[in-house]
């Protein structure tokens, strides 16, 4: 059966940004990163220079889109055989 590119997700990097450490975590070179599809976003903070998070991002990004259009949740129950 053929998925239909217009049923896809398609997540992409929105931003990443210099910010402060999380609450508890040390160092100065931490990044905030935003991955997004329309209205939905996720954000994350990650240490390292702004290349190594945002590839960090990229591979986020491509992971949650080939999750995409596999016939549902890993969360939803499972159906009775």
């Amino acid at each position: 059966m053929a998925v239909h590119a217009i049923n896809r997700l398609h997540y992409s990097v929105v931003s990443v940004e210099k910010t402060t450490a999380p609450e508890g975590m040390s160092g100065d070179n931490w990044h905030l990163y935003v991955v997004g599809h329309d209205n939905a976003r996720i954000e994350g903070k990650k240490p390292g220079t702004l290349k190594q998070v945002t590839a960090h991002a990229e591979a986020f990004a491509e992971d949650l889109n080939s999750r995409t259009g596999k016939g549902g949740s890993t969360y939803a129950p499972r159906k009775k055989t």
